[in-house]
């Protein structure tokens, strides 16, 4: 039988009631004048037969607990199936030892006051997860110690939650009350409540009651009330938020506020999980705030949306917007290095990878929703345990009855706009070579990434054979440890990490991209102009940004080439136009070992000082500058086994400079991390920079092969309003990019320098067209 709604169930309920009264007032009336024979014999038994009708919608309506996590029937499946399958019952087996352990103890709940990191913060967050553990047992199991368990603790909470202000730690416009932020009480009620769902036929009427007034109801006054604005926005916290109201509301038969989580705390459908559905995706699936915040979100996105499915199958909440949820989770895993870490753009922690919680729960109910998917039991797999669902049960037997797993995950060239409407630039990833010689470029010329983006507009990074060669800082922050600002963003990722030095894209006069105001940097985008990424020798990005500082038009044209000897080369095209005199520094931030450099620079060995005072550049040391005219700027890193070369043509005079992140940090907080920046003054500039792979470095062997670049020149054959023509000199072959700046039509024919082709760009290597 098809689960009922909530609204139908309680109508249900108040019919049986009324008709369950009738009829005993019938039989009583029999009893009392033994008057059977005056009875319409035919009204009783329509009596009857409606009492036996009801008494069948209430068993429907027991079966409506559990609705969030699972249902009873898929509790049977994944009981069933623990022993059959290696995979489950090692999940299973997990989570049953971390809770038994904590069985007949009497659990803390302590009054909050540490911040993340602390006793009392990591305890609640413990609390909640052995809550939620012991549920699931408990329907696995059948045994009421489980279901005893976090009963009780929840009655904890309903002695507590009603005493508690704001968090005394609390340091932002959203405090919280069992944590110092209210995202971390909306990750509290997200899983409490599933806890409480899957506990319900446990508890009592009164003991319902007391959770559901004191554990439940003040948290949600404090969310949707006290916190209102920070409820309604768009924002992966207003994804928690809504996901834990209407968790919550679902396990507590509460419409009201179900429909919050859905429509907002006004119900009007313009914020709340429908619209952050609709706000924070493009129709692609790339999430507006990174790859890092995506992997967040996806948790409650798909738990709420698996408790909609069962409560409200209506809405078809897997399949709104062409399954975006889907999308979002295939984009997300795209964004990820080779290690599974995920790129680092916008605000970010480059150790977090998608063996996380996030990606595993993401991950289990897409397979039982969306279906078989090779790439998501490659990335099962490396996680090693999965959900106890029916998703969780169908992995586990994939993998059981599958001897030939994928050996790598299939990472493809993929491009992603940025919008809810797709029409607020994107991101482009390129990739070249397969398994462990993938190499990855990402071009980001997207929208700004509301409160965790970065002044990064036309910013690259690089991969290698899984190793981050061209490097973006991410954000700075040691998360879940006290010490450090108690696991809060720390002052560092505004002051460095998000200004515009920090990324490897142009700064005009040491200063960031919308002068580092959010405010104003959430009004535009960058553009593309032209992409084209079928051809796997010849992949191009052209990009502009127009807006990042006023009266600077900014091109950006970047090729991940592959030569017919198999050679990756990446070449970047990057003007700059204004009508006035600016400063320009162009940043190569990379990860590895400096070998050899082609200028002859001075060194500051004996003395310290900063690159500038502001606007990140005071916190980079000056190691070295070198002065440079009409020059080829040259500097060779080693990273693990293989060489790069960095080929930058200065044209005219321009500096060099050598710097290392780490300044004006008495704390600490930053990474030490070396950079080559290349300054030019001017009103117009252009630079033309190649990184090329090459060589192999054998430490064991002692051994060294192709360790010099083959770039031994680069020239502007050509540059005009209408067309830029670089000649670049690889031993003693040229490679041409012939690249229009302005007519993007693919049909039009063009003739350049000595050249002609068709389309925007045009690309020859030893004479031969390889686009």
């Amino acid at each position: 039988m098809s689960q009922l709604n909530s609204s139908t169930v309680q109508r249900f309920k108040r019919e049986f009631e009324l008709v369950l009264i009738r009829v005993i007032r019938a039989w009583e009336f029999v009893l009392k004048k033994s008057v059977l024979k005056r009875l319409n014999l035919l009204y009783m038994l329509s009596l009857l037969k409606t009492f036996c009708l009801l008494l069948c919608c209430s068993a429907v309506f027991a079966q409506q607990h559990p609705a969030t996590f699972f249902t009873t029937t898929e509790a049977a499946e994944v009981k069933k199936n623990i022993a059959k399958y290696p995979l489950l019952k090692e999940s299973y087996d997990d989570i049953k030892k971390d809770t038994d352990k904590w069985l007949g103890k009497d659990i803390d709940v302590p009054f909050p006051k540490d911040p993340a990191g602390g006793y009392t913060h990591d305890k609640h967050k413990q609390n909640y997860m052995l809550m939620f553990n012991a549920g699931v047992l408990y329907n696995l199991t059948g045994e009421a110690k489980y279901a005893t368990f976090t009963k009780n603790i929840l009655l904890k909470y309903a002695a507590l939650n009603p005493t508690l202000k704001n968090h005394p730690e609390a340091t932002s416009s959203s405090p919280g009350r069992i944590f110092w932020q209210a995202l971390n009480d909306a990750n509290w009620l997200v899983y409490t409540g599933m806890a409480y769902d899957l506990v319900y036929h446990s508890i009592t009427a009164a003991e319902r009651k007391i959770i559901e007034a004191g554990a439940f109801k003040p948290e949600v006054d404090f969310i949707t009330k006290d916190l209102n604005s920070w409820f309604n926005l768009i924002h992966n916290h207003a994804v928690w938020a809504c996901a834990g109201i209407g968790i919550v509301g679902i396990a507590t038969n509460n419409k009201d506020y179900v429909d919050m989580a859905l429509y907002g705390s006004k119900k009007d459908g313009k914020t709340g999980f429908i619209a952050l559905m609709d706000g924070l995706f493009s129709p692609d699936g790339y999430y507006t705030e990174g790859p890092y915040y995506v992997r967040y979100a996806l948790l409650p996105y798909y738990v709420f949306a698996t408790a909609l499915n069962h409560a409200k199958p209506e809405l078809k909440i897997f399949q709104h917007r062409n399954s975006i949820l889907k999308k979002a989770l295939d984009g997300g895993l795209q964004q990820t290095n080779t290690d599974g870490t995920f790129f680092a753009l916008n605000d970010a922690l480059k150790e977090k990878d998608f063996t996380t919680n996030e990606l595993v729960t993401a991950i289990s109910v897409a397979w039982n929703v969306y279906g078989k998917d090779d790439a998501l039991l490659y990335v099962a797999e490396k996680q090693n345990r999965v959900l106890l669902n029916k998703g969780g049960v169908g992995i586990a037997a994939a993998i059981a009855a599958n001897k030939n797993l994928p050996a790598y995950f299939p990472y493809k060239t993929v491009e992603f706009t940025d919008g809810k409407n797709g029409d607020e630039g994107g991101v482009s990833i390129l990739r070249s070579g397969s398994g462990k010689k993938l190499t990855t470029l990402i071009y980001k010329y997207s929208a700004h990434g509301l409160s965790h983006g970065h002044y990064d507009k036309l910013n690259y990074n690089l991969y290698d054979k899984g190793n981050e060669i061209l490097s973006d800082y991410g954000a700075v922050r040691f998360i879940g440890v006290e010490q450090k600002y108690g696991g809060r963003y720390l002052p560092e990722t505004k002051t460095y990490a998000a200004q515009t030095i920090a990324h490897n894209t142009l700064v005009a006069d040491e200063t960031s991209h919308f002068g580092a105001k959010e405010a104003v940097a959430e009004n535009f985008h960058a553009d593309k102009l032209y992409s084209s990424i079928k051809n796997k020798n010849v992949q191009v990005v052209i990009a502009k940004d127009d807006n990042a500082y006023k009266g600077i038009a900014m091109k950006r044209g970047v090729y991940m080439i592959e030569l017919p000897d198999g050679k990756k080369v990446i070449a970047d095209l990057f003007s700059a136009a204004a009508a006035t005199e600016h400063q320009y520094d162009l940043p190569f931030h990379y990860n590895g070992d400096l070998i050899w450099t082609s200028v002859k620079y001075k060194s500051y060995a004996a003395r310290q000082e900063t690159l500038g005072n502001k606007n990140g550049y005071q916190h980079l040391w000056k190691e070295a500058e070198a002065a440079v005219n009409d020059s080829l700027v040259q500097l060779t890193l080693l990273n693990n086994r293989t060489y790069y070369t960095i080929s930058s043509l200065v044209q005219g005079a321009g500096t060099v400079f050598f710097t290392r992140s780490g300044a004006n940090d008495p704390n600490f907080n930053l990474r030490h991390e070396p950079a080559m920046i290349i300054r030019k003054k001017g009103t117009d500039a252009l630079f033309v920079n190649v990184t090329e792979i090459h060589g192999s470095f054998d430490p064991i062997n002692e051994f060294s092969a192709g360790a010099y670049a083959e770039v031994k020149n680069i020239r502007v054959l050509q540059q005009d309003a209408s067309y830029i023509v670089v000649e670049i000199e690889l031993n003693n072959k040229k490679l041409i990019i012939a690249q229009h700046n302005t007519n993007m039509n693919e049909q039009q024919a063009n003739s350049a320098a000595g050249f002609s082709w068709t389309g925007p760009v045009g690309v020859f290597y030893d004479g031969k067209k390889i686009n």
